[in-house]
């Protein structure tokens, strides 16, 4: 099974970028490891219908976003899976939220959505030309964090911390994709190269 952790947002307005962020903090802190499946992940910033062939190579999807939850202060967090979400998220947020809604429902339709999990935080802020993530949105991330972990756990996957690294600290250089289609990087360990025997 091929699994994507996909993050979702424009890292230019603020709090808007957070599912970027915090899959590039994932890959930067965890590698992951499961004897049967592989674990990619993207930075899929606002492409949202342009990720429909990219997505649709995968078994399952873990979508990482804002949201937007009527009646919910900022910095909540929640992990749903899309078929069954609950019923104070109601997607009218920004307009690459509302677009990656009409790119998940069309393929549906067309029957290419692998099977989709969310999660999302209710943004703060978002504001044009401000690279980072307000306190709260900020203090979201070890909760956030701590579902994804378990839910991959849950599905067979051991985890390994490798980094202490801030998302903070990522936040600077995260107008540049570190995770895009052309250099993707799998939850899988390198492989040990074997040492030939030139004699």
């Amino acid at each position: 099974m091929k699994v994507l952790l996909l993050g979702i947002g424009n890292v230019l307005y603020a709090d808007e970028g957070i599912g970027v962020h915090f899959v590039n903090y994932i890959h930067e802190n965890y590698r992951f490891f499961h004897p049967e499946h592989e674990l990619v992940m993207l930075d899929g910033g606002t492409l949202a219908q342009g990720l429909t062939p990219i997505i649709s190579q995968f078994d399952s999807l873990i979508v990482v976003d804002t949201i937007n939850a009527a009646g919910c202060e900022p910095g909540e967090v929640y992990f749903f899976d899309f078929d069954r979400a609950p019923p104070e998220v109601d997607w009218q947020g920004s307009a690459h939220e509302v677009e990656m809604l009409q790119t998940l429902t069309m393929m549906e339709m067309l029957g290419d959505r692998p099977h989709t999990m969310v999660l999302g935080v209710t943004p703060t802020v978002i504001e044009p030309m401000t690279l980072g993530l307000t306190e709260r949105i900020a203090a979201a991330v070890p909760l956030m964090e701590t579902a994804l972990l378990k839910h991959l756990e849950n599905q067979g996957w051991q985890c390994e911390r490798i980094s202490h690294t801030d998302i903070a600290d990522l936040i600077p250089q995260s107008y540049k994709p570190r995770l895009s289609m052309g250099d993707r990087t799998s939850g899988h360990a390198p492989r040990r190269q074997e040492t030939q025997d030139t004699d």
